[in-house]
């Protein structure tokens, strides 16, 4: 029995799988990891901007430099072309079909949503919300990429900023409650398209109790010593193969 044959029997018999990912599952919808080749956080893309990303993409540089945050965060962080690819629609099935409880996620995309899925846990939030710093007000993706340099809100002029965490920022402690419940609980737990070594969202990975761990990514992960399964192919193929 093949690697994928062995997943294909394991999610039929179950109905209490959750699945945890991360900047890899969207990579098959033209959306570029962080750490992989030509990915987001290489070395010309720090050339290029004169900081690192993860400097760009910080609590401190987006409000002591706001200009240089969204001349990046626009370039590099927002795709809208993007369409949910095989594994985001698979996953959509499978929470249809009873046998996935929830999609837990490191991508601010919202591609799982727009496949289908309705028990999204955002960890890092979602670019698709965008709020004023002043009076809260909501704004819509489009009102900040159609905006010139800094977004400002139209009720009280106060920067708009993106509801993601940024670098320095918190995890939203009820969204990470929630997923360590759900993993905690749950019977199987697919990790798919994550290096494994953002903190804490990483850390999620310890409250498995389960038997059935299987990680699908192209590189080793910290975790991998405890997977029953590991599998290196595209997770997208993966899923179009099993289903």
């Amino acid at each position: 029995m093949s690697d994928i044959e062995y997943l294909k029997e394991i999610i039929e018999n179950s109905d209490n799988i959750v699945f945890f990912g991360g900047a890899g599952v969207s990579t098959e919808s033209g959306i570029p990891d962080f750490r992989g080749e030509g990915g987001l956080y290489d070395d010309d893309e720090e050339e290029k901007y004169g900081e690192s990303p993860e400097n760009i993409l910080s609590h401190s540089y987006f409000f002591s430099n706001p200009e240089g945050f969204y001349s990046y965060y626009k370039n590099n962080m927002i795709y809208s072309y993007a369409e949910p690819n095989d594994a985001h629609i698979a996953l959509a099935r499978l929470e249809k079909e009873g046998k996935l409880k929830a999609v837990i996620t490191q991508n601010i995309d919202g591609l799982h949503q727009m496949a289908g899925s309705e028990n999204v846990i955002e960890l890092h939030g979602s670019s698709l919300r965008n709020y004023c710093v002043g009076c809260g007000k909501e704004h819509s993706l489009s009102y900040v990429m159609e905006s010139e340099g800094v977004p400002t809100c139209e009720k009280c002029g106060k920067i708009v900023r993106p509801d993601v965490v940024l670098y320095g920022e918190g995890l939203p402690s009820r969204a990470f409650g929630e997923a360590e419940e759900l993993i905690y609980e749950a019977d199987v737990l697919i990790v798919g398209g994550t290096s494994l070594t953002v903190h804490p969202a990483s850390s999620l990975i310890e409250a498995y109790q389960g038997e059935h761990l299987i990680i699908i990514n192209n590189a080793p992960t910290p975790y991998d010593g405890y997977a029953e399964l590991i599998i290196r192919e595209p997770i997208g193929e993966v899923f179009k193969e099993i289903l």
